[in-house]
């Protein structure tokens, strides 16, 4: 176990600095080094560390969404207005209609199937787009019209959005069944999720400011109580339950809003440990991957994800529709909120470790996107940017 951990981190890390020095993303070299070390080819990694994976890959997700959840400024939200909401929940809605549109003619799968795809695929990549935008910001360029702080503020919900739908399906079909309380319940989980969030928030924040203790230590707290309320909402046979992810990313709202310079801290502690966990995650994913499944289905996967990323940006469009953006910015902002990674790494092989019978596909078509839309949106970002947006001469007073 510890010489596949090495390999893994080691190679990794190896492949993902490779990638850098070529301009793609380091996490295109992670895949590639679970693809490598994983059962289907070389199969170096230990079967004990493939039987938790999926835990790591939650691991890795509360830690994307704690992230989220201490970078997201409420008030960016307010300011941006309109647009900033629709981006947080349309464009993610058009790429599942296109999903449903295309999958069950392409793949041979039921409606149902297609939804769980969707919804694996509808998230965009904070790994990959977040960095980037801070980039722009500091710059000065598309920061007049708030460009980057539109697309870093629909990010952060889009996300969270996605993955409430995606548990919903997968409820459904595995036996759950398609109930009107369970359509209800979608709108109520989210606002307990973020009553909840918010609260404990607060009482973590008093807590730092009564009881002095190292960072570290409140990163131990905070990642602690996430792994409760996960398994307290797992723990949940009620018709009206609350979404404990949407509960985590609040948790680090409410820190930000009571205690931000605890915040603005643990933000940077969280991005140390993202370094560690991004490995993991990303080459976990490229290790279960089934080379010849992928070989079988690639066209028409491919065909699937172009097909998925239109009707998104389409919903981009239409979320811009009524602003001042000229017809370059608006393109940019469209190939810039396409690029996947983080969510489709770690919830993309979920349905196969379920046992669904959509498993194997879900989680190819996820790792599909990800080698496609990673490198091409940010190909895309960093060589249009300059040419499609104005830079402003104070940036930083913007």
């Amino acid at each position: 176990m510890l010489f596949s951990v090495a390999m893994m981190m080691l190679l990794g890390l190896v492949l993902s600095f490779i990638c850098k020095r070529v301009k793609l993303p380091g996490l295109i070299g992670m895949l590639i080094t679970g693809i490598v070390l994983g059962p289907y080819v070389l199969n170096i990694i230990d079967h004990s560390v493939l039987s938790i994976s999926s835990d790591i890959r939650k691991i890795a997700l509360i830690i994307i969404l704690t992230r989220a959840g201490l970078s997201l400024d409420i008030s960016r939200l307010k300011k941006i207005g309109r647009p900033a909401l629709m981006m947080c929940f349309i464009p993610a809605s058009f790429e599942l209609i296109g999903m449903l549109c295309f999958a069950p003619g392409l793949m041979g799968i039921s409606m149902l199937e297609a939804a769980i795809m969707g919804a694996v695929l509808a998230a965009v990549s904070p790994a990959v787009v977040v960095p980037r935008m801070v980039k722009l910001i500091e710059e000065g360029y598309g920061v007049k019209k708030q460009i980057p702080q539109l697309i870093l503020a629909g990010a952060s919900v889009d996300d969270v959005y996605v993955i409430v739908l995606f548990t919903t399906f997968l409820g459904i079909i595995q036996g759950e069944g398609i109930s009107f309380v369970r359509f209800v319940n979608i709108p109520v989980s989210i606002v307990l999720g973020i009553l909840i969030g918010l609260f404990t928030g607060r009482m973590l924040a008093l807590l730092f400011k009564y009881f002095h203790m190292r960072d570290t230590v409140k990163i131990m707290i905070i990642l602690s109580v996430s792994f409760i309320l996960v398994h307290l909402e797992d723990m949940l046979h009620t018709p009206i339950t609350y979404s404990a992810l949407i509960a985590i990313m609040f948790i680090g709202v409410g820190l930000t809003k009571y205690r931000a310079v605890v915040s603005e801290r643990l933000q940077s502690k969280y991005n140390k440990l993202w370094v560690i966990a991004e490995v993991f995650l990303f080459v976990l994913v490229g290790a279960t991957v089934n080379i010849s499944y992928l070989e079988s289905v690639g066209v028409k996967a491919v065909l699937l994800v172009a097909g998925a990323l239109l009707f998104r940006m389409l919903g981009v469009f239409v979320c811009l529709i009524g602003t001042d953006l000229n017809t370059k910015e608006r393109l940019f902002t469209m190939m810039a909120y396409t690029p996947k990674a983080t969510v489709q790494a770690a919830i993309g092989g979920i349905p196969l470790s379920a046992g669904l019978s959509c498993g194997d596909l879900v989680l190819t078509v996820a790792v599909l996107a990800i080698v496609i839309t990673a490198p091409l949106g940010a190909f895309a970002i960093d060589n249009t940017y300059k040419v499609f947006l104005r830079k402003s001469q104070n940036a930083h007073m913007e």
